[in-house]
């Protein structure tokens, strides 16, 4: 326990021995304090912990933390389709990173009313890789008709794009929803008989498979259909030397990652902590293109634009008044 805490904690209980005046004191300190964390502090809902989500929301925190006047609480979420409904409904959740198809799915399928004028984006990050991971006995991505394929949980932003990918491809496969750690032991197992992952290459999920394991990418063909809403990608031997042959490409599809928010209104203190960390990280952007950052970050355009998407304005001054005025 830090001194700090150690020190607060004491006094509060030497309070309570004191009697109900010396606790009032103690009162409005704890709540000055609560009022000045608060102030600050911004919640971005990633994704698992093998993800690319997950670490790109560190990437923000140890970039943008300002002590009191920013913030940065990454949070794992539970996929793409979950996150929309969170930053919509949960508490300390302000902003959250998504597919770029999930609106125009939760649009479709009228999962969320109102989504279209609750939410909003800051930016787009970048391209996330559809990995098709599959046993050696499965040569293509047609051949897994009628068998298990694990989709990732239920509401996941993988497990949305894998319904629509089979769809298109007229591929109707025996889908589970399990965690992708879980669904990689099965595979190894030969439980099932592929899994899908919708994340940012290298993917950590996919670090510690060796090379004689027996598994394998498989192709994800960029059919006309599929590229109405995704992206024509690859993987390489130097993003999984242990799953790509030396010199040779694995082709699949890809879809745009999105850093979404809240609509909060102008004059409101949520949008007010939005606006700061929007300006903290527009103005520190160059950071994160520097090592130790994901990879990922080298494939931001701050410029680019999100059709179907309305981006998030901040209203100025952005920056945090005195703590006298909150």
């Amino acid at each position: 326990m830090t001194l700090p805490r150690r020190s607060l904690l004491m006094g509060a209980a030497a309070a309570g021995l004191a009697g109900p005046a010396l606790a009032q004191g103690i009162t409005p300190t704890l709540n000055a304090l609560a009022l000045r964390a608060n102030a600050g502090t911004v919640g971005i809902i990633s994704g698992g912990p093998d993800g690319t989500y997950v670490r790109i929301a560190a990437d923000l925190a140890a970039v943008l933390d300002d002590g009191d006047a920013l913030r940065v609480l990454p949070i794992i979420g539970k996929g793409s389709l979950q996150n929309i409904a969170d930053i919509l409904v949960l508490r300390g959740v302000d902003i959250g990173i998504v597919q770029s198809d999930v609106l125009a799915f939760a649009r479709r399928e009228r999962l969320l009313p109102g989504v279209d004028s609750l939410i909003q984006y800051i930016a787009k990050l970048y391209d996330e890789e559809v990995h098709v991971l599959a046993r050696q006995d499965v040569a293509r991505i047609e051949d897994l008709a009628g068998k298990p394929v694990n989709v990732d949980v239920r509401g996941s932003g993988t497990a949305m794009t894998a319904s629509l990918l089979f769809d298109a491809l007229g591929i109707p496969v025996a889908a589970t929803h399990e965690p992708q750690d879980t669904a990689l032991e099965r595979l190894r197992r030969g439980e099932i008989a592929a899994l899908v992952y919708v994340a940012g290459k290298p993917a950590r999920l996919f670090g510690g498979i060796p090379a004689e394991s027996g598994l394998r990418l498989l192709p994800v063909p960029a059919t006309p259909a599929l590229l109405e809403t995704y992206l024509p990608a690859e993987f390489r031997s130097a993003d999984y030397p242990a799953l790509v042959p030396e010199g040779g490409t694995v082709e699949t599809i890809a879809v745009g990652a999105v850093m979404a928010v809240y609509a909060w209104p102008a004059s409101t203190e949520r949008h007010r902590k939005v606006a700061r960390f929007v300006e903290a990280f527009t103005a520190k952007f160059p950071t994160f293109l520097q090592p130790p950052r994901h990879p990922k970050w080298r494939e931001v355009n701050l410029a680019a634009q999100v059709p179907g998407w309305t981006r998030f304005t901040p209203a100025a001054p952005t920056r945090p008044r005195p703590f006298a005025e909150r």
